[in-house]
């Protein structure tokens, strides 16, 4: 079991990198194709159990990066409006990384487990490659349709273009397709 503690300042600059990460892809789309099927109709959940659900993706992920050392940040899902119906509708964001690993190729090993098993798992892998960052970071994203959930994973390594990197990671950030809020939630007072 990975230890969910490490330095506080290290989890406070990990965890604003992570939520920069989730809001790109609430706002850029990323994640949002989730919801982009016509058919698809947000199903009434409770937002304590969208974030325990959210939750048990992250676990998914975790395992499927197959990393047994190291630690895990410990904040768990946020929530956030869905601009939609930003009233009843929201999806859960869970960002969170990997680091503090014996060697950065334990980490490039995790993340190929990653990108190879998704598919296996009913993930649809829609980008893979060096980001847009000055440091050209290798990014993947993926949908799953069955559970209306998108998860973008970033390997920050050392690389000839980030030079040498002091924390090496990877950063994880999960998000659902918009849930609706049962009758009576205030939405407002959950984020």
């Amino acid at each position: 079991m990975l230890s969910r503690t490490g330095p506080n300042r290290r989890r406070r600059a990990t965890n604003a990198v992570a939520l920069s990460v989730g809001a790109l892809l609430v706002t850029t789309g990323c994640g949002n194709n989730v919801d982009s099927h016509s058919d698809h109709t947000p199903q009434t959940l409770a937002v304590g159990k969208a974030r325990e659900k959210t939750s048990s993706v992250s676990s998914q992920i975790l395992e499927l990066i197959g990393i047994k050392e190291g630690k895990v940040t410990k904040p768990g899902p946020s929530i956030s409006p869905c601009d939609e119906d930003p009233s009843h509708l929201y999806r859960a964001n869970h960002p969170w990384s990997i680091y503090d690993v014996s060697s950065e190729d334990v980490l490039k090993d995790g993340f190929h487990r990653l990108r190879e098993n998704l598919p296996k798992r009913g993930w649809k892998i829609v980008g893979y490659g060096p980001n847009k960052s000055k440091a050209k970071t290798l990014e993947l994203t993926a949908d799953s349709a069955k559970d209306h959930y998108s998860i973008n994973a970033e390997l920050v390594v050392s690389s000839p273009t980030a030079g040498k990197e002091s924390k090496p990671l990877i950063l994880v950030t999960v998000t659902s397709g918009c849930f609706r809020a049962p009758d009576g939630t205030k939405l407002d007072q959950e984020f």
